[in-house]
């Protein structure tokens, strides 16, 4: 089973639409056909990102409704030890937890709509880093 961390991003666009890409990934986390990986810090950052004023508007979620969705979620990660920080592989410091997660956590693949800051880095440490649909694409071959 594929092992995946998901960049907020894609977490968010996932709430915004059900007929979107990153839905479908969520999908697929629901129905445990992908081991999804987090950290603590990252698992923080989908909280906070999540429960903004700006994205309860445009996901139209109550902040029940948000804790609901994390509860759910939370019970369906893999936990993943930071044991290593790997700082600085990236040029943008918020997105070195998401690397970190994916790198301590073996993971396959590197979910995340902002291919261009993970991409040296998805290089180096042998991790696929891949948009939603093309994701989605590969976990169907």
């Amino acid at each position: 089973m594929r092992r995946v961390v998901l960049d907020t991003s894609v977490v968010v666009a996932g709430l915004r639409t059900q007929s979107g890409a990153g839905n479908a990934v969520l999908r697929l986390v629901a129905s445990r056909r992908l081991i999804l990986l987090a950290s603590a810090p990252l698992f923080l950052e989908y909280e906070d990102v999540l429960q903004r004023a700006d994205q309860r508007i445009a996901h139209g979620l109550s902040l029940d409704q948000i804790d609901e969705f994390l509860a759910e979620l939370a019970a369906l990660i893999e936990p993943v030890e930071l044991h290593f920080r790997w700082r600085p592989q990236v040029r943008d410091p918020n997105d070195e937890m998401v690397l970190e997660t994916a790198i301590n956590g073996h993971a396959d693949a590197l979910v995340t709509y902002n291919i261009s800051h993970f991409a040296l880095a998805g290089r180096r440490f042998r991790i696929s880093v891949l948009r939603p649909g093309d994701f989605l694409r590969e976990v169907k071959q």
